[in-house]
C-alpha cells in the first residue's frame, strides 16, 4: 500500500503548542467561493505570441459570475484584460490573420448571444452578427478569414405569451436545456464582409462540432443520422464542401459514437475519438483515439490497448503523431500517440491533472493544469516541462493554508484494491484521530484526482479528515473496473466505500465514533446506498440523489441507460427494485441526513431527494431538505455555493463534534 505522508515534525510540534505555522495564513472558508476564479478556453494566436482565454470571477454584490476575455504573452511576461463589461464574454477566437479577437456575448441589452470582434491592440468591440430567433451554440473561422461557420439551434420562441410545450421525442428532457422539442441544430456559413448567411445543412438532424480542413474547402462535423437518434448514441463524422447545397459524405461507420475530430496538418487524415462499445448505449464507455483517411475507410485504433480514456486529440506539427490527455489512476497525463508504429509515450505526468491541449506554431503545446495545491492555470509544454503562464490563482491562495493531500490504497471485503485520496487538515498531527467525512464523487464514470478540489478543501478546513473513494465504476482504472457495477448499483461501490472507511479507522486517521458521509449526484446516491447498508455513520449529506430508481423511468434524462442497462421496467422490474433499496428499506437508516438539490434539476430531479427526505421524516430520523431555486444539477449561483458549504459544515458539526 502507498504510504500516507503527514506534515513535518516541526508543524506537529507547533500545532501541539498552539502556534500557527504561519501567522499570516488562515484556513479556507465557504465565503472564499466569492474569490475563486476559473480559467477556460485558451486559444493561441496564429503567430504564437499570445494566448487568449476566458476568466470567470464573482461579483459578490450582484451574486453572479461574470466572464471576461484576457490574453497572456507566450513568454508569460504580459497579461492583459481585454473586456471589462458586466456582461459575460466567452468563446474567444483569433481571426486567421491574428489581427482580431472574436467572442460571444449578449452585451448591450441584447436578448440573444452574438459574435463580436475587436482589434487585439485595443479599442471597443463591434457586433459582427445579428441573428434572429435562434441560439448561437458555436462558431469557427475559415482559414482565409473570409467566412465563419455558425452552429445554430433554430426556431426560438420569442413571443411574450408562453405557448404549450409540445413533445413527441423519445428523449424528451435534458438538464439545463429543459424539455426537448423538434428544434434541430444546423451549420450556416457567415460571410464576414457582406454579413450574408448561407445555409450549409438542413433537415431534422443535428450537426455539431464543425472543423475546417486546412485548405478551407471542406468542413467536418458530427451528426447522428439514424432513423431515430433519440434511441441510440450513434454519432458519426461527416464532411461537406464549404458551400451551399453541397452533398454530405459520411467518414466513419462505427455504430457507436465518433466525435472530437481534428484534421491533420496536410488535410489528408482525421484524428477523432470513438466509443469502445457499439450502438447500444453504455454508460461505462471509454474513448479510443483513432485516425482515418479524410475520405473514410478502416481507421487505426491508436489507444485500444491502453485501456484508459483519451481526450483532447491534437496533431503534432509534422503530422506524425497525435497528442492526447489520458485518464489514469487519480491523474490525467499528456501522451504522444505515433501514427506509424502506434507507440504510446508519456509526455508529461505526475500527481496532477492536465485538462486541455492546443498546438503552438513552434511545435510545442499549450495546456491547462491543476494539482492539489494549485487551481487551474494555463501552462506551455516545452520539452515535456509545464511552464506556467498565468498567475490568477496567486491572490486566491496567498492568505490560505490548505489541507495536505495524499493517496492511499484500501482493500474491499472481496479483495478489490481501491484507490483513494485523503485530505488532512492543516495543523493536525499524525497521532490525532479526526472526525472524518467520506465525500464521494459523482458520475459514476469519473474519478477523484490529484487536481485542486475546492469542496473537499473547504470541508478539511472545517477540521475534518476528508476521504474520497474511487469505487468500482470510476474511470482511470480500465474498462473492466468501470463497468463492474453495471445493473448492480449500490453493491460493489458500497463495499469499496466501507473498505476505505475501515482503512482510515484502522490506521488511526479517523475517529470511529465521528464518521460522516456525503456526495453529490451519484455521490449522493451512494450516500443513500451506504447509510441504508451500514449505520456507523453519524451524519450524512446527500446532494441531488435518488433512492428509488423504480420511480425514475421517464423522470430524468437517462432513458437510454435505463433501457440498455436495467431494461424496460415492466419486463425487468426486479432489477429496478434491487437498486431501489435506500427508499424501499429506509427503515434500516439511522443516520441524520441533509438532502440538497436544485429546483430545476432534470439530471437527477428533486423528487429523488424529496422521496428520501419524506421517508426519513416519516421514520423520525433527523433530516432536512434544501431546494435551491432556479438551479440545475450543478449549483452555479455563488451565494448558493457558499450556502451549500455552510450547510455541510453546520450539519456535520452538529453530529460529529458534539
Amino acid at each position: 500500500m502507498e504510504k500516507i505522508i503527514f506534515p513535518c515534525l516541526l508543524a506537529m510540534f507547533l500545532s501541539v503548542f498552539g502556534f500557527a505555522q504561519n501567522p499570516t495564513k488562515r484556513l479556507l472558508n465557504p465565503s472564499d467561493v466569492y474569490r475563486f476564479q476559473k480559467l477556460s478556453d485558451a486559444q493561441i494566436s496564429p503567430d504564437g505570441n499570445w494566448v487568449a482565454y476566458t476568466l470567470s470571477s464573482v461579483d459578490s454584490v450582484k451574486n453572479k459570475r461574470n466572464s471576461d476575455i484576457w490574453m497572456v504573452s507566450w513568454d508569460g511576461k504580459e497579461t492583459i484584460q481585454l473586456t471589462f463589461t458586466k456582461d459575460n464574454e466567452s468563446q474567444p477566437r483569433w481571426s486567421p490573420d491574428g489581427k482580431y479577437l472574436s467572442f460571444v456575448s449578449s452585451r448591450n441589452g441584447l436578448t440573444s448571444s452574438q459574435i463580436w470582434i475587436m482589434d487585439k491592440r485595443g479599442g471597443e468591440a463591434k457586433q459582427l452578427t445579428d441573428l434572429k430567433q435562434c441560439e448561437l451554440n458555436d462558431y469557427t473561422w475559415a482559414p482565409d478569414g473570409q467566412k465563419i461557420v455558425l452552429v445554430i439551434k433554430t426556431q426560438t420562441d420569442t413571443s411574450k405569451t408562453p405557448k404549450p410545450i409540445v413533445i413527441d421525442r423519445y428523449h424528451f428532457k435534458q438538464d439545463m436545456e429543459g424539455y426537448l422539442t423538434r428544434r434541430p441544430t444546423h451549420l450556416f456559413l457567415f460571410d464576414v464582409a457582406t454579413k450574408k448567411i448561407d445555409t450549409l445543412t438542413s433537415g431534422v438532424y443535428d450537426e455539431t462540432y464543425p472543423k475546417w480542413s486546412p485548405d478551407g474547402t471542406q468542413i467536418s462535423f458530427v451528426s447522428n443520422r439514424t432513423a431515430d437518434p433519440d434511441r441510440n448514441s450513434n454519432d458519426d463524422i461527416w464532411v461537406i464542401d464549404a458551400k451551399p447545397n453541397a452533398v454530405l459524405k459520411q467518414i466513419t461507420t462505427w455504430t457507436g459514437k465518433d466525435y472530437a475530430q481534428e484534421w491533420s496538418p496536410d488535410g489528408k487524415q482525421i484524428a477523432y475519438l470513438r466509443s469502445h462499445f457499439s450502438s447500444n448505449y453504455n454508460a461505462y464507455d471509454q474513448e479510443i483515439l483513432c485516425v482515418v483517411a479524410k475520405d473514410g475507410g478502416e481507421p487505426k485504433l491508436l489507444s485500444q490497448t491502453l485501456d484508459r480514456p483519451v481526450e483532447n486529440p491534437r496533431w503534432t506539427k509534422d503530422g506524425t503523431a497525435i497528442m492526447g490527455v489520458v485518464y489514469d489512476d487519480r491523474i490525467r497525463y499528456v501522451a504522444r500517440f505515433s501514427i506509424s508504429d502506434e507507440k504510446i509515450t508519456k509526455v508529461a505526468d505526475g500527481n496532477r491533472c492536465f485538462y486541455t491541449l492546443e498546438a503552438h506554431p513552434s511545435g510545442n503545446f499549450l495546456t491547462t493544469m491543476s494539482d492539489p495545491q494549485m487551481p487551474t492555470e494555463i501552462y506551455k509544454l516545452e520539452n515535456s516541462n509545464p511552464i506556467r503562464l498565468t498567475k490568477h490563482q496567486d491572490d486566491f491562495l496567498a492568505p490560505l493554508t490548505l489541507a495536505a493531500v495524499t493517496g492511499f490504497t484500501s482493500k474491499s471485503k472481496d479483495g478489490t484494491k481501491v484507490s483513494n485520496i485523503l485530505f488532512q487538515p492543516a495543523n493536525t498531527s499524525k497521532e490525532q484521530k479526526l472526525p472524518t467525512i467520506m465525500f464521494i464523487h459523482g458520475g459514476p464514470v469519473a474519478q477523484s484526482e490529484f487536481g485542486f478540489d475546492l469542496t473537499r478543501q473547504v470541508l478539511a478546513a472545517a477540521g475534518y479528515a476528508v476521504v474520497t473513494v474511487n469505487y468500482r465504476g470510476s474511470s482511470g482504472r480500465g474498462l473492466d473496473y468501470c463497468k463492474a457495477i453495471s445493473a448492480d448499483w449500490g453493491n460493489k461501490e458500497v463495499q469499496d466505500i466501507l473498505g476505505a472507511t475501515d482503512y482510515v479507522v484502522q490506521n488511526g486517521i479517523a475517529d470511529p465514533e465521528k464518521l460522516g458521509i456525503g456526495g453529490w449526484s451519484y455521490g449522493g446516491m451512494l450516500t443513500d446506498y451506504t447509510i441504508a447498508t451500514d449505520t456507523r455513520f453519524k451524519a450524512a449529506t446527500s446532494g441531488a440523489g435518488v433512492g428509488m430508481i423504480s420511480s425514475f423511468y421517464g423522470v430524468d434524462h437517462y432513458i437510454l441507460q435505463y433501457d440498455n442497462e436495467l431494461g424496460l421496467p415492466w419486463k425487468s422490474f426486479d432489477k429496478y427494485i434491487k437498486v431501489s433499496y435506500p427508499f424501499l428499506k429506509a427503515n434500516r437508516i439511522k443516520t441524520p441526513t441533509l438532502f440538497l438539490v436544485g429546483e430545476k434539476d432534470f439530471n437527477v430531479p428533486s423528487v429523488g431527494s424529496e422521496q428520501m427526505y419524506q421517508a426519513l421524516k416519516s421514520l423520525g430520523i433527523p433530516t432536512k431538505l434544501i431546494i435551491y431555486p432556479d438551479q440545475f444539477h450543478g449549483l452555479t449561483n455563488p451565494g448558493f455555493e457558499k450556502d451549500c458549504y455552510e450547510r455541510y459544515i453546520s450539519w456535520f458539526n452538529k453530529y460529529l463534534k458534539k
